[in-house]
């Protein structure tokens, strides 16, 4: 309530808690947008600290590479071979009989013509007979004949008739001869006779297998060599080769193939000849061969992970003067670890080997390790 008087003009309570009320905004709504300001700035700051340097646009980035050198490189493939003896046959006699005489010590090494079996030709030798007293009366009735031809005691026609009579028992006695010479069954050729397979006394016919007969001071290779290699083939070059349970790598000399390829493999058959000196080879035994094809003594070569497929062809990525140089590249021969370039690098250039997918052309490099 307002009073008027002579003292001049008095509020009353109420209107004075207004007032104080004003002032005091006026004082703390100033303060408080100044102390908003500083605690925002504040945490802009903090926060340019906590983020730190701004990164370069373009960073170096640490990668392995590979120093390109030449060296021997060839198409290398094993292929599977069989030994095989120079000569080999089973001995089978030509007639039938009984067996009398059997000369088979097995494992023996005979020569050719060595008389290995006999077969019974008593009545052989008895027909032999028979002809040789029909040959002696037979040349003496010519021998009449003849001296009567001079007297004209006898026809051209009958001295002609004896004198048949006697080449007719000749030829009689080759043929007995030839059947007695079959009884006889003897060597084929020089080698090493193997398991006895009859006894003497035993009844024999051509199908009845007496023993075998080897040749195995040389050998044999047998190898089929696939149609891609066919063109780098050749008679008289060597290939080496190994079998199970030997550690020994030996070498033959290719001496004949086929004279074409095989429509159902699509391979060519190879015989190579091998000198068996230690005689620790047989036949029949399993080989491993060892090719050696397109041999080139400067072949630069650079590891697998190097090499980068393309939708067209083949890229490296080269380290020169600290930048990544992308390059287009031919491969050829390859193995477990390496790859044949063919063009594309030199000698002596590196070869960025690691973080290829994160590289760029012309991309800032730093070689950390090479390797060797």
């Amino acid at each position: 309530m307002v009073l008027a008087g002579d003292y001049g003009l008095f509020l009353s309570p109420e209107s004075n808690q207004n007032q104080v009320k004003r002032s005091l905004r006026s004082i703390y709504l100033p303060s408080l947008f100044f102390l908003s300001v500083f605690f925002l700035s504040s945490c802009k700051g903090d926060d340019k600290k906590a983020a730190g340097p701004a990164a370069p646009k373009n960073p170096v980035m640490k990668v392995e590479g590979y120093i390109v050198k030449t060296m021997t490189v060839s198409d290398k493939a094993e292929l599977p071979g069989s030994i095989i003896a120079n000569e080999e046959t089973e001995i089978h006699p030509e007639i039938s009989g009984r067996l009398v005489y059997l000369n088979i010590n097995e494992g023996r090494n005979v020569g050719k013509g060595t008389l290995i079996a006999k077969i019974f030709d008593g009545d052989l030798q008895a027909q032999l007979k028979k002809l040789q007293v029909q040959l002696a009366v037979a040349e003496q009735t010519v021998g009449r004949m003849g001296e009567l031809l001079k007297i004209n005691g006898v026809s051209q026609q009958e001295y002609d008739l004896s004198a048949l009579q006697v080449n007719t028992i000749k030829a009689d006695m080759e043929i007995v001869r030839t059947n007695i010479s079959r009884t006889e069954i003897r060597a084929p050729f020089s080698g090493t006779l193997g398991l006895k397979n009859i006894s003497a006394g035993a009844y024999i016919s051509p199908a009845t297998t007496l023993t075998t007969i080897r040749q195995n001071n040389q050998l044999k290779l047998d190898f089929t060599l696939p149609e891609k290699y066919t063109g780098s083939f050749k008679i008289g070059q060597s290939v080496n080769f190994t079998i199970e349970g030997n550690p020994k790598t030996y070498t033959a000399k290719v001496m004949a193939a086929e004279s074409g390829v095989a429509e159902a493999t699509r391979s060519l058959n190879v015989r190579a000849v091998v000198t068996n000196n230690d005689g620790k080879l047989l036949p029949g035994v399993f080989a491993k061969v060892a090719t050696d094809f397109n041999t080139d003594p400067k072949g630069l070569m650079v590891p697998s992970q190097g090499i980068l497929p393309q939708a067209r062809g083949k890229k490296v990525v080269l380290f020169q003067n600290g930048l990544a140089r992308f390059v287009d590249v031919q491969t050829g021969l390859r193995d477990s670890a390496l790859v044949q370039v063919i063009s594309g690098v030199k000698e002596g250039d590196t070869v960025i080997t690691t973080g290829l997918m994160s590289l760029k052309p012309q991309a800032k490099v730093s070689i950390t390790k090479i390797n060797k």
